[in-house]
C-alpha cells in the first residue's frame, strides 16, 4: 500500500513500528510523528517455513508446540519485514517498535508469561524482538490495555483524566485509564472486569469461578444464548442484535439478561474507580444504541450515591490495538532518551514521572546499560526526536450530570480528530490531550474504524 500523499515529512527519522498480535491475525503499521500511518499491513498469525527452533508450521495437524513456535516466527518475520519497508521507503528504520499481545506479561513487560491463543508460555518477547530488530528499542504490552490507552488518548476518552474501557468480545476485558496512562496493577492483572462474579449460580467460567461477567455478557455468551433460544447453532451476537431490533421477544429476553449482567458488573467498576467516562468497545459494541441505550437505563436504575459516568461507544474500532502499540513505542523512545527518567510501569504507555516534562522534542541520549539498544549503537540517534509526554492533563472536570448516562455526554474537551489543541469552554488556555502528536484516524482499507 502506498503512503498517503500527505505523509509526514519527518517519517524517515521519526516513524515507529506498531504491531497488534491476535490469535488468528496480526495488524501492523508504521506510524509517523503526527500519528498518520505511513504504511499498514495485515497477516495471519503464524507462517509457513522453518522456525528458530527448526519447526515448520503451522499446518493442519501441527502440534501445539509447532503452532506456538510458528506464531512466534511469524511475528518476528513480520516485524523484520516492516523494518525493511521503513528502510526502503524512508531511508531509516523505525525509532522504536511497540507490540501488543493477548496474554499475561511479567511486571516489566519483557516476558509473555502465558498467551492461550498463541500457545505461549514464558516467551522473552522483548529480548527476541530486540535481537531480531538489531537493537531498536522495543515495548511489549497487553492488547486490551493498549487499545484502551489509544481510546483514552486518541479516541472516545480524549480529554478525560479517568476512564474505564471495556472490550466486549470473546470474553470481557478492561483498561483503567488514569491521567494519561493505563494502570497495569501490581502483577499486570488490573482491568479483568470480565471475571467479576455477577451471578454466583451462573455458568462455569474458564477461570474456575461461576457466574463471571464474561460468561453472561460477552459477545460469545450472547451468541450462545441466542443460538439456544432460536434453535440455530450458527447464530451469533450480531444475529441477536438484529432480532432485538426486529422486536423478537426471545431475542429481547436474551439481550435483556445480558444487559442486566453488564450493568451489575459496571456498577462494581464505577463504584471502585469513579471514572468520568466508560468506553464500550469490542464486537458486541457494534450493536450501537441497541446495546448502549438499555445499558444506560439499567445503569441509571442501579446507581445510588455514585457519580454516573458518560457511557460512550469506542471510536477507533479494530485499529485501537495497533494505535496503542504505537503509543507504547513512542513512550519507549521517550523513556530510553530521558537522562533522569523513572521506570515505566508495565502496560502504561507513558513514562512515570512524565507530567511537567520538558520540551516537545529531546535528543536521544545513551540508554541505560543492559537495554536492547546496547547491542547496536544507532548512528542516527542524534537526529531522533520524540514526542512530548502527556504533561498537560486537563483539570478533572465536574462529575457528569445524571442525564449524561441516558443521553449525550457532557465532554467539554471533545473535538474533531484524534488529538491537537482544544480550548476549554471555561475560557482557559488550550490544552493538548495526547501522549504524542496525532492526526486523523486511519482511513486505510486495512486498518480502520468499522
Amino acid at each position: 500500500m502506498s503512503p498517503p500523499e500527505n505523509a509526514p515529512t519527518r517519517a524517515a527519522t521519526d516513524h515507529v513500528l506498531a504491531l497488534d498480535v491476535g490469535g488468528t491475525g496480526m495488524k501492523a503499521a508504521l506510524i509517523g510523528p503526527d500519528g498518520h500511518p505511513v504504511h499498514e499491513a495485515r497477516r495471519p498469525t503464524g507462517g509457513v517455513g522453518p522456525s528458530a527452533a527448526g519447526v515448520t508450521g503451522p499446518a493442519e495437524g501441527a502440534t501445539a508446540d509447532g503452532r506456538a513456535d510458528a506464531a512466534l516466527t511469524g511475528l518476528l518475520d513480520f516485524a523484520d519485514d516492516l523494518v525493511s519497508i521503513g528502510l526502503d521507503r524512508f531511508g531509516a528504520p523505525p525509532v522504536a517498535a511497540g507490540v501488543v499481545v493477548p496474554g499475561i506479561l511479567d511486571g516489566d513487560g519483557d516476558v509473555v508469561r502465558y498467551a492461550a491463543n498463541l500457545g505461549w508460555r514464558d516467551v522473552p518477547l522483548r529480548r527476541l524482538l530486540g535481537e531480531r530488530l538489531a537493537g531498536i528499542p522495543v515495548a511489549v504490552g497487553h492488547d486490551v490495555r493498549a487499545g484502551g490507552l489509544a481510546e483514552g488518548l486518541l479516541g472516545a476518552g480524549r480529554g478525560a483524566s479517568r476512564f474505564l474501557f471495556l472490550a466486549l468480545g470473546t470474553g470481557i476485558a478492561g483498561a483503567i485509564g488514569i491521567d494519561g496512562r493505563v494502570e497495569a496493577g501490581a502483577h499486570s492483572g488490573a482491568g479483568e472486569i470480565g471475571h467479576i462474579v455477577v451471578r454466583p449460580d451462573g455458568p462455569v467460567c474458564g477461570c474456575g469461578q461461576r457466574g463471571c461477567l464474561e460468561t453472561l455478557a460477552s459477545a460469545s455468551a450472547v451468541g450462545r444464548a441466542w443460538a439456544a433460544a432460536c434453535g440455530d447453532p450458527a447464530a451469533d451476537a450480531a444475529d441477536a442484535a438484529r432480532a432485538v431490533e426486529a422486536g423478537d421477544p426471545r431475542a429481547t429476553r436474551v439481550w435483556g439478561e445480558a444487559v442486566a449482567a453488564l450493568a451489575d458488573g459496571l456498577l462494581t467498576g464505577i463504584t471502585l474507580l469513579d471514572p468520568e467516562v466508560v468506553i464500550v468497545g469490542g464486537g458486541l459494541a457494534r450493536a450501537g444504541d441497541t446495546l448502549l441505550d438499555p445499558l444506560r437505563t439499567a445503569l441509571r436504575e442501579r446507581i445510588t450515591f455514585q457519580h454516573p459516568p458518560a457511557l460512550v461507544p469506542a471510536e477507533l474500532g479494530d485499529a485501537a490495538g495497533c494505535l496503542g502499540a504505537g503509543l507504547l513505542a513512542r513512550a519507549r523512545v521517550a523513556t530510553d532518551s530521558r537522562p533522569f527518567h523513572e521506570s515505566t510501569p508495565s502496560g502504561t504507555g507513558v513514562p512515570a514521572g512524565s507530567r511537567g516534562a520538558g520540551p516537545a522534542a529531546v535528543p536521544v541520549t545513551s540508554p541505560e546499560p543492559g537495554t536492547a539498544t546496547d547491542a547496536s549503537p544507532d548512528p542516527d540517534a542524534g537526529r531522533r526526536r520524540v514526542a512530548r509526554p502527556r504533561s498537560d492533563i486537563p483539570e478533572p472536570r465536574p462529575p457528569p450530570r445524571p442525564a449524561d448516562v441516558a443521553g449525550v455526554p457532557n465532554r467539554p474537551f471533545a473535538a474533531e480528530g484524534h488529538g491537537g489543541a482544544r480550548r476549554d469552554p471555561r475560557g482557559e488556555a488550550p490544552v493538548t490531550a495526547t501522549a504524542f502528536p496525532t492526526g486523523p484516524a486511519p482511513d486505510s482499507a486495512e486498518v480502520r474504524k468499522p
